[in-house]
This record gives structure tokens, C-alpha cells and sequence, in this order.
């Protein structure tokens, strides 16, 4: 072979490894208020995990044999899932369904959903007391392959997989790989269908693990029906997140949007709050059925019980009805405080299952430790910067021919 062939076969390479390279570069201000926050926590976060995995677990950790599951398997990972479900949720609506005025919002969706599962894996091998052996609930080994964990350990995994795939075209048409993004796009269809079946699954089966911790999460959180109630909750709390992110989204990345954007955002976001409300509705009343079977009516004047109708009335009837009346009335300053109330609710409700009513008469209680809440903090941080690296370069909210017209520019 020539020197002019090989180097013709070459050239695409080393043009697109220089591409890359320069997109490593920062394309913004680096002295920003969210950066001077995040980098110093990050750093000290890194610090606790070294410790963590030399001196381990309790030399970071409250958690006990009594309270194994703390703040990271609580908040980075039960209530993470739950709101990376809009990905699933979102795709069901649009390439199922065929409600293809949602489909602006399938990229960053995913993106979100993708990152979110990553980052709450390694969330999760972080808070077990043997990290090498988070392979056991994978080979079935000391489980079982019917144990509920050997399922969502495999639901999980499979997930992130199928995103990435779903994803995979987007990175193409960044690469500027035509061919590559033909291919990767005939695998797309294919890849919604078997991750909104692994999703649906591994929602409930999130829930169905709490169902072997009876006698130990309070009666008003503990439930037959729990997974069922994990996997509508994950409905509303995913497609909440849709609609807070995307209105961030629509500020800090409004350089990416054309004239209307916002009319089209605004639409979106009320056929979503429609979805919402009525997904919260169906939530409320299967907690009131399950009380009523249950008879736990009695604790509600306890202070528990006071504390269940916090999460209950103020975090999922009151947004429920503000989604309805932001529906009728067109507000989306409405829908957007509903959505942030709902991801707050689920928040505490995710936590109030796995960590606050989990023995919630034990002496002492956990109480997570300030390094805990650091290195949640900075798994949300190392997210957040990466998710905002794709979408500044990728054509995530805007369409390939945008970027390149305007460039032109």
C-alpha cells in the first residue's frame, strides 16, 4: 500500500482524535460559583473514599449490622432510581405510543437516566461493607438466581447497557460518523423496548426488596404493595425531574434554543403534568386502600404518624392538585413548583422507607455522618459537571445541522 493511501486511510483518524481532544478543552468560564463550590468538596469526597476503602466502612460510616443501608444506598440509590425514571417513562410515550411532540426531550432524558445509573452503581458498591463482592447478586452466588436481588442487580446492569445504546447515536452524530450513527440507530427500537421492560422491572423490584424488612420499617411505610407503589412513584417522580430539568435547561442552555423553544417546552410540560397527576392519584389511593386493609390508621396520631402526613398531604395531594390546576389554567410557573415539590416528596419517601422508618424505634439511631453526606454530594457534583460537558458539545438539545449552521456563522 502507498504512503498516499495509507495516509488518505489515516487522516479521518488523526482529524477526528484532534476533534476530540479539543472538546477535552473547557469552553466556559472555569471561575464560576457552582465550580468554586463542587471542586473543593469533590476533592475532599475523594479523600473520605480513599479512606473509606483503606480503613473501611465504619471509619466513614454510621451504617451497622443493625442499619446496613444508609445514606448512599438510601438517597444515591433507591431515590436516584426513581428519578432517572423518566427516561423509561418517556421513551414508552414516544416510541411506543407515538407522541412524538415529546421527542426534543428523549436525548437529555436518557442522558440524565444514563449518567444517573452509572454514577448511583458506584454509589452503591461505596456502602458495601466488601466491595469485591458486589459480583455475588450478578452469579447468583450465596442467593439464588430467584432472589429479588439477583434480579435487579441484573436489571440494573442490563439498563445501563441498553441506555448507553439508546445514546449511542447522539456520540455518532458528534463524532460526525454517519455510517456509525446509521448502524447504531437500527439498534435504537430494540434497545427502548428491552430497557423499558428492565426499567419497569427493576422499579418494583427496588420496592420488593423492602418486602423481606417486615417488622422493621414502620407500618405506615411498609407495605405488601410496595412495589407497585415504587414503580408508579418512579411515574411522577421521573417525569417531575423531566420538568424541573428541562426548565433549568431552558436558562443555562439558552444559547442552544431557537425563538420557540419556550411556547414548545410549556406544551410539553403540561401533557406531562397531565401524566403526573394522574400517576399521583393512583398513588394516593392505593396508600389509603393499603391503610384501610392494614389498619394503620391509628398511628397517624403518633408522631410518626404526623410525620407520614407531612410526605402524604404536603409532598404528594398538594402537587397533585397543582399540577391539575396548572393543567386547567396554562401556568407553568404552577407546574414547575409542583414538579419540584413531588421530587422533594419522593425524596422523602424513598428515604423514609430505606433509612428514617427502618428501625425507626432503635437506640441509637443512624444518623449519617457529615463524610456521608459529602461524598453524596459530590457523586451529584461529578454528574452534574459531566452532564453539562455533553450537553455543551453534543446534540443533545439542539439537531446536528443547528451546530454546524451556526458555526458557519
Amino acid at each position: 500500500m502507498s504512503e498516499n493511501v495509507i495516509s488518505e486511510v489515516l487522516a479521518p483518524q488523526q482529524s477526528r482524535w484532534k476533534f476530540i481532544v479539543s472538546e477535552l478543552k473547557p469552553k466556559a468560564s472555569l471561575l464560576t460559583i457552582f465550580n468554586l463550590i463542587s471542586v473543593p468538596t469533590v476533592l475532599i469526597a475523594a479523600v473520605i473514599i480513599v479512606i473509606r476503602f483503606i480503613y473501611g466502612l465504619s471509619a466513614v460510616s454510621n451504617v451497622t449490622q443493625t442499619v446496613p443501608w444508609g445514606l448512599w444506598k438510601g438517597f444515591n440509590v433507591v431515590t436516584g432510581v426513581a428519578f432517572a425514571g423518566g427516561a423509561y417513562v418517556l421513551t414508552f410515550m414516544v416510541y411506543i405510543l407515538g407522541l412524538e411532540k415529546y421527542k426534543p426531550l428523549i436525548r437529555v432524558t436518557v442522558l440524565n437516566g444514563f449518567l444517573a445509573y452509572t454514577f448511583y452503581a458506584f454509589a452503591l458498591i461505596l456502602d458495601l461493607g466488601k466491595p469485591w463482592n458486589i459480583i455475588n447478586p450478578i452469579i447468583g452466588n450465596s442467593f439464588g438466581t430467584s432472589s429479588i436481588l439477583f434480579l435487579v442487580a441484573w436489571h440494573f446492569m442490563l439498563y445501563i447497557v441498553a441506555q448507553l445504546i439508546e445514546f449511542s447515536p447522539t456520540v455518532a452524530e458528534w463524532l460526525g460518523s454517519e455510517r456509525a450513527r446509521r448502524n447504531l440507530k437500527r439498534l435504537t427500537i430494540g434497545a427502548v423496548v428491552f430497557g423499558i421492560t428492565l426499567s419497569t422491572l427493576h422499579q418494583s423490584g427496588l420496592g420488593a426488596l423492602f418486602l423481606m424488612a417486615k417488622g422493621k420499617i414502620h407500618p405506615l411505610w411498609y407495605s405488601e404493595f410496595i412495589p407497585t407503589l415504587f414503580f408508579i412513584s418512579s411515574i411522577f417522580a421521573g417525569l417531575s425531574m423531566v420538568i424541573f430539568q428541562g426548565s433549568i435547561l431552558q436558562r443555562v442552555f439558552s444559547y442552544q434554543m431557537d425563538a420557540h423553544s419556550d411556547e414548545r417546552h410549556n406544551i410539553m410540560i403540561r401533557g406531562l403534568s397531565r401524566v403526573c397527576a394522574i400517576a399521583m392519584f393512583a398513588y394516593f389511593f392505593l396508600k389509603i386502600i393499603d391503610m384501610v386493609h392494614n389498619h394503620t390508621f391509628g398511628y397517624l396520631m403518633t408522631p410518626m404518624g404526623a410525620w407520614y402526613l407531612v410526605e402524604m398531604i404536603g409532598f404528594v395531594f398538594i402537587p397533585m392538585l397543582l399540577f391539575v390546576y396548572g393543567v386547567r389554567v396554562g401556568t407553568p410557573t404552577l407546574i414547575k413548583v409542583a414538579s419540584l415539590m413531588t421530587l422533594i416528596g419522593i425524596i422523602l419517601n424513598r428515604m423514609n422507607v430505606s433509612v428514617i422508618a427502618y428501625r425507626w424505634d432503635a437506640i441509637p439511631r443512624y444518623i449519617p455522618t457529615w463524610m456521608e453526606m459529602v461524598v453524596t454530594v459530590s457523586i451529584l457534583f461529578v454528574q452534574i459537571w459531566i452532564f453539562r460537558w455533553v450537553i455543551h458539545r453534543m446534540p443533545v438539545l439542539r439537531t446536528m445541522e443547528t451546530m454546524t449552521a451556526r458555526a458557519k456563522n
